[in-house]
C-alpha cells in the first residue's frame, strides 16, 4: 500500500515551473517574427477571399455550378482562416490561463 501512496505523491508534485518573459535573449525578435507571419497570413487570406469571391461570382453568372461551389468553399475557408488568425492570440491566452488553473 505504501508503494501506491508514493506514486500518488509523485503525481501531485509541483515542479514550480511557469512561463516567464525575458528569461532568454531574443524574445522580442521571436515576437516580431511571429507577428510578421500572422500579418503575412492575414494578407494572404485577403487575397484568397478576393479570388474566391470572384470565382463564386463568375461561376454564378456563367452557369458554372462547379466554379460557383468552389468559390463558396474558398470564401468559407478564407473566412475561417481570418477568424483563426485574428483570434490566435486570444485562444492561446485562454487555454494557457485555463491550463495554469489545473492543480
Amino acid at each position: 500500500m505504501s508503494l501506491l501512496a508514493d506514486r500518488v505523491v509523485q503525481l501531485a508534485y509541483d515542479p514550480g515551473i511557469s512561463p516567464k518573459g525575458g528569461g532568454l535573449p531574443g524574445l522580442s525578435v521571436l515576437k516580431n517574427v511571429v507577428n510578421s507571419i500572422n500579418l503575412f497570413g492575414i494578407i494572404a487570406v485577403v487575397g484568397a477571399l478576393a479570388v474566391s469571391l470572384a470565382v463564386w461570382a463568375w461561376g454564378h453568372h456563367t452557369g458554372g455550378h462547379q466554379a460557383e461551389a468552389n468559390g463558396k468553399k474558398g470564401a468559407t475557408v478564407a473566412a475561417g482562416a481570418a477568424l483563426g488568425l485574428g483570434a490566435a492570440n486570444g485562444i492561446v491566452a485562454f487555454f494557457s490561463n485555463l491550463g495554469s488553473q489545473v492543480s
